[in-house]
Parts: structure tokens; sequence; C-alpha cells
């Protein structure tokens, strides 16, 4: 029986052009049950409420922009 990983520590990277990256470990990323199965860039939409400290990453539908 397969586990499924619903959470793993990952990093926020601050780099030296001035762009920020999210790292995803990859037992997460490559769980069957991740929302995100690709092998290569997926769009996505980054959005967070004001006071909160979570993050909202979805796939970014790019027909209803």
């Amino acid at each position: 029986m397969a586990t499924t990983v619903k959470e793993g520590k990952g990093r926020l990277f601050k780099r030296k052009d001035a762009k920020y990256l999210i790292y995803v470990p990859v037992d997460l990323a490559e769980d069957s049950m991740f929302p995100f199965q690709t092998n290569s860039a997926v769009p996505v939409k980054i959005s967070f409420s004001i006071g909160d400290d979570k993050l909202k990453i979805e796939k970014w539908n790019e027909e209803n922009e």
C-alpha cells in the first residue's frame, strides 16, 4: 500500500536577480495525489489573505484571465 504525503517542509528563496522561488520537496511533488502532475513548468496563481501566514497555490487557467 502506497503512503500519501500531504505536507512537507519547503523553502522560499530570494535569488540574486530579485526573483523568488518556492522549493517543494520531491516526496510531496511526486506523490500520486499531488495536484500538479507535470514534467515541465505549470502556470500557477499564488494568492494570500492579509493577516494570514498561508499561501494558496492553484493551477492558472489562462482562458479565464
